[in-house]
């Protein structure tokens, strides 16, 4: 099964090595998903936005390989949730 259909089924319940939520007061909200255990080096960025209804904002390295570029598109995925008509 993959993290999108883990996210999928078990939504903001999802338990780590799956997911996290992002660090950082800006960024509440903000999860990452962590697909194959946490193995990947990519990370899916999402938020919840209805009961079942999770978006994926942007797709980030995983922040141990690059620091600077996993921030830049933590906020890259905000300006994109903030732009969403919801």
């Amino acid at each position: 099964m993959t993290a999108e259909e883990k996210l999928k089924q078990l939504g903001r319940y999802l338990p780590a090595p799956h997911s996290r939520a992002v660090e950082g007061k800006e960024a509440r909200g903000l999860g990452e998903l962590r697909p194959r255990g946490g193995k990947s080096r990519w990370r899916p960025l999402y938020r919840q936005i209805g009961p079942e209804t999770f978006v994926i904002l942007a797709v980030a390295p995983e922040v141990q390989t690059d620091h600077a570029a996993y921030n830049r598109t933590v906020r890259h995925a905000l300006e994109r949730f903030a732009e969403l008509e919801i």
